[in-house]
This record gives C-alpha cells, structure tokens and sequence, in this order.
C-alpha cells in the first residue's frame, strides 16, 4: 500500500466561530483508493501558507510512502532540515498528515483506531464545555460578550451548561493576554476572577467541576496570588497560569497552590511534556492532537503521563476532526480525565461531518466505526471556503496595564 495523493481544505468556521476562525483539513488517498482524513492546529501561520506547508512535506516525506510506517515518517519529518527539536508548526503539519494515516491504517484493519493502540478501556467520554456566549444577547454576544465578564451572567451560563448533561465548565476571567506576558494581575483582575469562581461554584454546587482557564500571562508570584483567591472554591484545575516556555517557573506555581496546574495545548512532541512532569509543573496535560505531533505522540505522552501520576485532558480549540483524534487516544488511556467539548458538537461542527459526534448526558461516546471514527462532508467543506487573512488566534500587542491607566 501506498499513499498516492495528498489534498488539504481550509475551511472558514462560520458565525460565532467557535473552535476558531478556520480549520485546516488534510485528506490522503492510497493507491488502493482508501482515504484518512487529518486535522492541523496551526496558527502561526496563515492557513494558506499552512497548506503549502503541507503540501511540501506530503511530497517530500508522504507520496510514495506506505502509511502504517508511522515511526519512519514522524522521524523523518521530526528532523527534516536539520531540525530534531519541537517546532510548533512542523509538528501541527505532521498532526494532520500522522492522524490521516491512522484514519487509513484503521480502515484497512477494520478497526477504531484505539484499538490499535491498545484497546478501549472506556465505553464513554466525560466531557466538558468553554462557557460560549448565548447567542440570544443579540449582536453583544460576539462583539463584547456578557458570559467573559460578569460572573452573574457567567453563572447562569454555567447552569445552562448543567442542565444539559455536562459535569464540568471552564471559563477564564483574569483579563487580557498579550505578546508581552507575562504580567502582574491587577486587583481588579483578582477580584473579578474570584467573583466568577464564587458564584458559578454558588450555582452549580458539587454537581460540577470548575476548570479555571488562563492564557499563561501571569508572572509565576502573579499567578500564586491568585491561585490563592481561587483554592476555597476547589477548582478541578488552574490552567496554564504562566507561560509555557518555562515550565520550572510553572512548578513554582504548583508547589504553593492546592489547586491542580493544567497545561499542554501549546506544546509539542513528548520532549516538552516530559519537561512538564520532570518539572512537577503540571498533573494534568493537555496536548491538542492537531499539534502535538499525532495521535502516536500523543498516546505516548499519556504513557509517560501515568509514571507521573499525572492525567491526560485532550484540549480543543479547531474542528471535529481534531475532536475525533482526541477521543481515539482518551478512549485508550487509562489515565484519561476529561476531554474538552465545542460545547455539544452541534451546528457546523455537526455539518461538516458525515455522521455526527455520538454526544450524550455530559459524555461523548467512541465511535466503533474503522479509523479515528468520522468522515469529512467534503461537499460542505468546499461550500466554506476561508478567504480572510486573520490567524486563527491572535494576541494584543501592546502591554497590559491593567485597571490602572
């Protein structure tokens, strides 16, 4: 067998965008006509230079080569140009066309992916879901969401989110990140980020997990402050508090707080996740499966994760195909906690996907079907073309001041 053809899709998310502006899709054919789909979270880029990236290493590593020699093809793209160190954007590429090849390989083998890696070790997915804006606020909704910045509002969303089955919200109220993080949290972000924890634990009571999300802006004695505000409220976690290229400083941030340190979707490749846990700066990791360097990397950091102590907690912030990698390597994950939901996997989430995620009461059930489990709508893909020139994620350039200026 061998893969013959390589063909990508940036796809614009429509309005609200929830998941990011646009997905990146990588499809790869065999000459046997079986095809596996991929999905690359890379947002350093524009898309389309992305898909040239893709292109580049599908024709320089991919074409010709037989899919199942996935350790050949993730060394050789690891170490192309004399690299052989964790590059973000390299390895979002290599996700996509990795994942693609275990969509192919399960389809031959007639079998989910996670069975391949070891078997299902659970029948279902717990779940939960970012606290998005409700689209019946009207034009502010998007523009200048109530939901990020009044606790009030945020709790009542986190209700909403109850009722509907999940056992688990996260939210992240601690104010602006930017190029020039990390800072020192104003009071007023202190106060606000208690507030929310305070009345969304009021409303939900023990029937749900908190999951406090910030974007590593704080500096590491930033970060203990408010770490410190937030342990009355038992939060499951305290994601990212500082950035993640130091994760020494991170640990700092572990040893003073009681509250789990969660962190990972802007890391790559097992190297810098054992980094993570050789630090003892996090026990829950969050690798991304359209980054981290596919879904063999990713199961491998898991493994590692488990002579740590530590969970895995599949981040997401891209498109359901990425979702379904996620869910083949938490399903054969003994230390598998809780995989990030883009709330119910409904609309165009649901659109672009021949047969839906199975979501159901809070979890999300593994698809028995071969391969990571789903199939792209072509068809819808190619209906919503990304035009636009925004990344898929982008930061304030200018530093914060806080409630001070």
């Amino acid at each position: 067998m061998k893969i013959t053809d390589c063909e990508t899709f940036v796809v614009a998310n429509p309005p609200p965008h929830f998941g990011g502006r646009y997905f990146i899709f990588v499809k790869l054919t065999t000459d046997g006509g079986v095809t596996g789909i991929g999905e690359v979270y890379a947002a350093t880029f524009g898309p389309h230079t992305v898909a040239k990236m893709i292109e580049d290493v599908a024709t320089r590593h991919v074409i010709g080569t037989d899919p199942h020699r996935i350790e050949h093809l993730w060394r050789s793209v690891y170490g192309r140009g004399y690299s052989l160190r964790p590059d973000i954007s390299l390895m979002g590429v290599l996700s996509g066309i990795e994942c693609a090849c275990w969509d192919i390989i399960g389809k031959e083998a007639d079998k989910p992916v996670y069975e391949l890696l070891g078997g299902r070790v659970h029948e279902k997915l717990r779940t939960y879901t970012y606290l998005y804006p409700d689209p019946s606020d009207g034009d502010d909704a998007y523009s200048d969401p109530p939901v990020y910045r009044d606790p009030d509002v945020a709790a009542e969303r986190a209700l909403h989110c109850v009722s509907q089955g999940f056992t688990a919200v996260k939210f992240d109220p601690a104010g602006p990140y930017t190029v020039y993080d990390p800072h020192q949290p104003s009071l007023d972000d202190l106060e606000r980020s208690e507030q929310f924890v305070k009345k969304i634990r009021e409303a939900v009571g023990t029937r749900a997990d908190m999951l406090f999300g910030t974007h590593g802006q704080f500096t590491t004695s930033g970060a203990i402050r408010l770490a410190r505000r937030l342990e009355k409220y038992d939060p499951l976690w305290f994601e990212e508090p500082t950035p993640p290229e130091n994760p020494s400083e991170m640990a700092r941030v572990a040893r003073q707080t009681t509250i789990p340190i969660a962190t990972g979707e802007r890391l790559t490749t097992k190297y810098e996740f054992a980094r993570v846990l050789e630090a003892q700066a996090a026990s829950i990791l969050q690798f991304a499966l359209g980054r981290v360097g596919g879904i063999l990397e990713a199961k491998k950091v898991a493994s590692i994760a488990e002579t740590y102590y530590a969970q895995v907690a599949p981040h997401l912030y891209c498109g359901p195909i990425e979702g379904a990698a996620n869910a083949q390597v938490a399903a054969c994950s003994p230390n598998f906690l809780i995989l990030e939901s883009i709330q119910r996997w409904e609309g165009f989430h649901a659109e672009i996907l021949k047969k839906p995620m199975q979501w159901d009461d809070g979890y999300l059930i593994p698809s028995t079907d071969p391969g990571i489990g789903v199939e792209l709508n072509e068809e819808i893909a190619l209906a919503h073309p990304y035009t636009d020139d925004a990344l898929h994620l982008e930061m304030d350039e200018k530093p914060y001041v806080g409630n001070y200026s």
